[in-house]
């Protein structure tokens, strides 16, 4: 348990299973694309400083490698981690049948708030189903 959250923190991932229970998500589209922002910057950054310092002129290839390792396959595991995640809102809340949740948000769009299993917006009053 204490090397998930390590490694969670090193590669720049946040939310899980305990998120579900939160009025407020961690793990959001926009938060996954901040950290395939941050640490693509992060790569190029260390990639130039290579270049740079100790010549590593024949090896600039190594950056899509590392491009793929820092940032591609986490984007990807956690992206597959918050569709879990929202899937799991469809199924166990009234709002995931709602046509007003926008699953990329995570919200209700009638009162823009966050849905979560402990929190319904609407209450269950301005529920629709989706068509």
């Amino acid at each position: 348990m204490k090397f998930d959250r390590i490694l969670d923190y090193l590669m720049f991932r946040e939310g899980g299973q305990e998120d579900n229970f939160t009025d407020n998500p961690a793990v959001t589209t926009g938060s996954i694309v901040w950290g395939v922002i941050l640490r693509t910057s992060i790569v190029i950054i260390v990639t130039l400083i290579l270049l740079k310092q100790y010549d590593f002129h024949q090896y600039w290839w190594y950056s899509f490698f590392a491009i793929w390792f820092f940032v591609g396959f986490p984007a990807f595991r956690q992206y597959q981690k918050f569709k879990e995640r929202i899937k799991v809102l469809e199924e166990e809340t009234l709002c995931g049948k709602c046509r007003h949740f926008n699953e990329g948000a995570q919200v209700c769009q009638i009162y823009d708030m966050h849905v979560s299993k402990n929190h319904i917006p609407c209450e269950g009053m301005s529920w629709e189903p989706k068509l």
